[in-house]
Order: structure tokens, then C-alpha cells, then sequence
């Protein structure tokens, strides 16, 4: 057996399936129970030293992985009304701190800014209630573990799959045996009438996650699109990928304990034991390959105005610089420059009218700052870079309406003005498919109320480069 990982697996976090709280509705999903305890026990069997629990949960930043620092956590069920099931754990604080400077050294944003009370969440206490369960099962003698708790952010599941490497790495040099819980629940939308309904895109994923983590597959869990995963609904793919990257290298016995969505959320168990060192599941370089490739196809695909916006906002980014870049036309115009990454927005800036001497420069000021001055959002940063998608509106001359009949979602974009308020939505935006819709976004944009009356109107058309 590998002397730094003793073993991994994959858990849910309902509160419902403890007793105290489920007051006997935890026995609709006993098999997901009878699952959590068996994985409970084959990693206090493993004997770690420290045991890893991932948590989307845990305090969660846009660019950052908070490691949770200091002696100890606490925490209690008293939010779920069962203050009986508490929890103080020790922290192991020597491999939270050199994974932290590892992670500073490799230049990954991980470590321990940010806020740290000790506080414990559900997607750390619910484990916790099996694992304490499993260690007083234990005979006598058995080891009472160190613990690091480990939050998700806002980075890619590539990312996170690094963290979790370079726990390992530091668990290594330190002479320390890990073990890694991934705590996460799976689509929250597989059942009429539960609390976020049902979408078919649901229990596909869930088959599909199941499939993959069963096997141990994760080369195909780095390749999920974080679309996928948000469009159902999911919290526990980036703990299931850091949790991956500890076990990076190694072939581990993997078994399929259990999945049930019997509440409209999934809830899948899988543990990965008995890992031996295996060159060919280094997943990390492949992925990153593979993601590579999708983004020189996706750039191969822009034209020439998109293609400018991208290459000032890399070395904006990069290097805190603006290139010279060719004409890539001469007219004067108003331009929208829009960042999305993972299917959401990332930034937006733009000009209703020019206010450069071109095209060209109006893209270059506006494509700097849609990613460092948009104040929805945080600068980008140069791990994003890859997974931006960029268009570039070129406005044409705005045209008074006397009444929202003459607008159309889909072909003109809208100004409303009240005083001295001014709002503008581009047109055919993904979420906006009426005028009264567009109406109310731009009013807001405003600082107007949605239903403020007496406002001028006006349209424009834009040719959308992407």
C-alpha cells in the first residue's frame, strides 16, 4: 500500500440522514446510511494520520482555496434543530501550512486567507458524524486522526485536482498517511415536487458522475464542463476533483457503494482503497492538454474583431501592458466588449458611442476594461484566460422609439433615460426574451425602479463579432 495515501471516498452531506434530524425519514435512504458507514470505516481502517474532508460548504472565495487554519474546528447540527450532534476536531496544522506555502510557491491561489472563526459547515459535519461513529467502532488503540478542511472556489476543476496534488506532495514530505473524504451531493433537481423540481438534465448527470467516479475515471471527470454540472445543479464535483488530485498517480481499489435520489437530490458513494502507484493515472497533463486543444479550436473560430479584444486582454492580464495591434477596421462606432466564462458573464464594458479614434482602440479600451474595471466583478486572472469566451458588439446609431411596441429582444438592443439615468441592454442576451424583460434589466441598470414610468427610449442594432 502507498505509505502517504491510505484511501479516498466519495459522500454526500444530507442532513436528513442523521437520526436526530431525520426523525425516521432518514430510513427512506438506509442504504445510502448503511454505504456512508462502511466508507467511514474503510478509512479509519486505512489508519491515516490526517484525514482530508473537502467541502463546498467551507468557506468559498471567486478566486481563492480557502485550507481552514488553526488549532481546531467546531461546530453543531443546532441549524438543522439537533444541537446534540456536535463536532471539535484538531487540525493538522503542519500540513496545512506547508501545503499552503506549496501552493504559494507553485503559484496556485490556495492557502489560509481569508476569514477563519473554526467554524465547521454540514458538508464537513455530516461526514465527521460517520467518521467519529467508525473511529468509536474501531478497536482499541486505533489512531485518533488530525484533520484539514478544505474549501472550493471559483477555479476549474483542473485546479482544484492541483490542490488536491499538492496535499499530497506535502503529506509526502512531511511522512504523513492521508486519507480523503469528497463530500458533495449530486443534481438537486431529479424529482417533481422537491425543492428545486425536476429537470431531465438531472438524473443524466448522476448516471454519468456515477459511471465515471465507479470506475475511478478521472481523466473524464476533469473533462465535465462546468456548465454541465451547474445546469444540474450540482455541489460536489470540485470536491470529487481535489479529492482525485490527492490520489493522482494511484490505482486504488474503487467499489460503487450506493446512489439514490430519493429526496430530488442525488446522493452517490463510492470508495477508492488499498491505492498502489500506477504512472498511467496521471490525470493532470492530459487534462490540460485536452483543455488546450479547446481553446485553440474555439480562438481558430474568431474573426479578426474578437481576435484583437482576446489578444489585449491576455497581455493586459499577463503582463499589465496593451499591445499595438493592427486596424482591424477604420470606422468610428460604439462597442461592447462581453466576457463569459463557463456560460456565465465575467464582464462587460462598453460605449454607446465612439469615443476613440476607431474600432480598433474603442476594443482595446473596452476589452481592458470589461475584465479589471467591471464593479460586478473581480479582475480576471491569468488561470481564467483559457476559459473565456469573448464577443465584441459593434453599435450602430441609436434611433428614439415612441413606444416599447416598436422594440424586439432579439434584434435591437435599448436605452432607457429618466433625467440624468441612462441604462443599455445589448439585444438578444440568453435569460431575456421579452421587452417587458429587457425593460426592467436596463431600468435597473439605471438606477431606476422596473416599473419607473415617464423614461425615453430608444434602440440600436449591433453586429455581434464573435
Amino acid at each position: 500500500m502507498n505509505q502517504t495515501v491510505t484511501c479516498g471516498v466519495m459522500v454526500p452531506h444530507p442532513p436528513i440522514i442523521l437520526p436526530n434530524i431525520g426523525q425516521g425519514e432518514e430510513t427512506k435512504i438506509q442504504d445510502i446510511a448503511d454505504a456512508y458507514r462502511q466508507a467511514a470505516r474503510e478509512i479509519i481502517d486505512s489508519g491515516p494520520d490526517t484525514i482530508l474532508i473537502v467541502s463546498p460548504h467551507a468557506p468559498c472565495y471567486f478566486d481563492y482555496i480557502q485550507i481552514s487554519d488553526g488549532p481546531a474546528g467546531h461546530g453543531s447540527m443546532a441549524q438543522f434543530r439537533d444541537p446534540a450532534d456536535s463536532f471539535r476536531i484538531p487540525y493538522d496544522q503542519e500540513l496545512i501550512r506547508k501545503t499552503a506555502s506549496l501552493c504559494e510557491q507553485a503559484g496556485i491561489p490556495a492557502g489560509t486567507l481569508g476569514k477563519q472563526d473554526g467554524s465547521l459547515d454540514h458538508g464537513t459535519m455530516v461526514p465527521l458524524y460517520f467518521l467519529q461513529e467508525a473511529v468509536k467502532a474501531a478497536p482499541e488503540g486505533t489512531r485518533q486522526p488530525a484533520f484539514v478542511r478544505i474549501g472550493t472556489g471559483g477555479l476549474n476543476s483542473r485546479m482544484h485536482y492541483r490542490v488536491g496534488q499538492l496535499f499530497a506532495q506535502a503529506a509526502a514530505e512531511l511522512g504523513r498517511k492521508i486519507a480523503v473524504v469528497g463530500s458533495g451531493d449530486l443534481s438537486h433537481c431529479q424529482k417533481e415536487g422537491s425543492g428545486y423540481g425536476f429537470k431531465p438534465v438531472g438524473p443524466a448527470y448522476d448516471a454519468m458522475i456515477m459511471d465515471i467516479m465507479g470506475k475511478g475515471d478521472f481523466l473524464s471527470l476533469l473533462a465535465i464542463p462546468e456548465q454541465t454540472a451547474e445546469a444540474a445543479m450540482v455541489c460536489g464535483q470540485k470536491p470529487f476533483a481535489l479529492m482525485a488530485g490527492v490520489m493522482d498517480g494511484l490505482k486504488p481499489h474503487t467499489e460503487n457503494l450506493g446512489h439514490s435520489a430519493e429526496f430530488g437530490v442525488g446522493y452517490g458513494v463510492v470508495t477508492y482503497t488499498n491505492p498502489v502507484q500506477d504512472a498511467s493515472r496521471a490525470f493532470l497533463e492530459p487534462a490540460e492538454e485536452a483543455a488546450r486543444k479547446q481553446y485553440e479550436a474555439r480562438i481558430g473560430k474568431e474573426d479578426p474583431y474578437v481576435k484583437a479584444a482576446r489578444a489585449v486582454i491576455n497581455q493586459f492580464v499577463l503582463e499589465g501592458t496593451v499591445p499595438q495591434l493592427d486596424p482591424v477596421a477604420d470606422e468610428t462606432a460604439g462597442v461592447f466588449v462581453s466576457v463569459h466564462k463557463d456560460g456565465q458573464l465575467r464582464g462587460c464594458i462598453g460605449t454607446t458611442e465612439p469615443v476613440t479614434k476607431n474600432v480598433t482602440t474603442e476594443i482595446m479600451q473596452n476589452a481592458v476594461s470589461a475584465v479589471s474595471r467591471d464593479p460586478r466583478f473581480p479582475a480576471v486572472q491569468p488561470w481564467e484566460l483559457e476559459d473565456l469566451e469573448i464577443s465584441v458588439d459593434v453599435l450602430q446609431p441609436a434611433q428614439p422609439v415612441d413606444s416599447p411596441d416598436q422594440l424586439d429582444v432579439k434584434k435591437y438592443g435599448v436605452i432607457v433615460s429618466k433625467g440624468n439615468r441612462r441604462g443599455l441592454l445589448l439585444p438578444d442576451l440568453e435569460g431575456v426574451d421579452t421587452v417587458e424583460k429587457q425593460l426592467e434589466i436596463a431600468k435597473q441598470k439605471a438606477g431606476l425602479s422596473p416599473h419607473e414610468t415617464g423614461c425615453h427610449l430608444e434602440r440600436f442594432e449591433v453586429v455581434r463579432h464573435r
